[in-house]
């Protein structure tokens, strides 16, 4: 049996036209995995994790704005926790900042980003991965199938009515013994092929970029755990309600003494300044009677 023979078998062609296909499908979307991990490697490499605060805004929309990473960002962005500061006055009515949570200064998140940029999300969601693993187990299917069915019609091809065409059945089942046979080697040689060559180009194209990617968005965000968070905010909160405590009790000593002052400064110069006004108006009505000789009670009351 010549080699054209053999690969223009219909099952031998079936098996190598599947494991041709499966090599350009698995190479097409490893290289589109590898082409946009590595444009988001580049993209976060360019910040710091003392930039998040102030330069959040524009990853936020260039996360939004790459389909490849939008989805995960949007679900990661939920976990995260801003420094946020809250406005106060001071004793001469200017505003001061203060942090809401000591403990939290930057952007930091509940949840281990790894959970959202993972291989998962990033790698193996972006293409058919289920059907890419059972690429193999096809190929090796293929082998006992056609065996098989290659098998059956030699049988059913031999004729037993003369001892011509019993030779040349026979002869015809042996060929067809030999095509099954080698259906089957391909088979496996090609699933076996395959497996070599998918894990070689998944650890180049994907496992490598991918490992830089978590490790980058590991180092940009601090994971804080929302129990930690929260008693800190509590510890927070009981600093300021024992201050706005201390406030309130110590209010009706200031506002007596704001009260005194406020008598002392203003209400009494008022008072002696009256007083002395009708004395000065006393004394003159006092020269005027004098002067006209007469007198009233009323002269003699003041």
């Amino acid at each position: 049996m010549n080699l054209t023979h053999i690969f223009t078998d219909p099952p031998i062609l079936i098996v190598i036209i599947t494991f041709i296909t499966s090599i350009i499908f698995c190479i097409r979307k490893y290289i589109f995995v590898n082409k946009n991990l590595k444009i988001f490697l580049s993209f976060l490499v360019n910040f710091k994790k003392s930039d998040l605060n102030f330069r959040f805004k524009e990853i936020d929309e260039w996360m939004c704005a790459n389909p490849y990473v939008a989805g995960t960002w949007l679900e990661f962005k939920n976990t995260l926790i801003f420094s946020e500061s809250v406005a106060l006055k001071n004793e001469d009515n200017d505003l001061t900042y203060q942090d809401v949570s000591s403990t939290v200064q930057n952007i930091q998140t509940t949840v281990d980003p790894l959970y959202f940029f993972n291989e998962e999300s990033l790698v193996t969601s972006k293409y058919n991965s289920k059907l890419l693993g059972q690429i193999p187990t096809i190929l090796t299917g293929f082998g006992p199938l056609f065996t098989f069915l290659n098998i059956a019609i030699a049988f059913g091809k031999i004729d037993f009515s003369t001892q011509e065409r019993t030779i040349a059945s026979v002869a015809g089942l042996m060929s067809s013994m030999q095509t099954a046979a080698l259906v089957s080697v391909i088979a496996v040689g090609s699933s076996l092929t395959f497996i070599i060559i998918e894990k070689l180009l998944y650890g180049q194209k994907c496992a490598g970029p991918l490992a830089k990617v978590t490790e980058t968005i590991a180092h940009l965000f601090d994971n804080i755990s929302s129990e930690k968070f929260l008693f800190e905010l509590l510890r927070e909160t009981k600093i300021q309600n024992n201050a706005v405590s201390n406030l309130i009790i110590a209010m009706p000593n200031h506002f007596k003494t704001a009260l005194n002052a406020g008598i002392a400064s203003n209400l009494v110069p008022y008072l002696e300044n009256l007083i002395f006004g009708i004395n000065q108006m006393n004394k003159q009505l006092k020269e005027n009677a004098k002067l006209s000789g007469s007198s009233d009670s009323v002269d003699e009351l003041f």
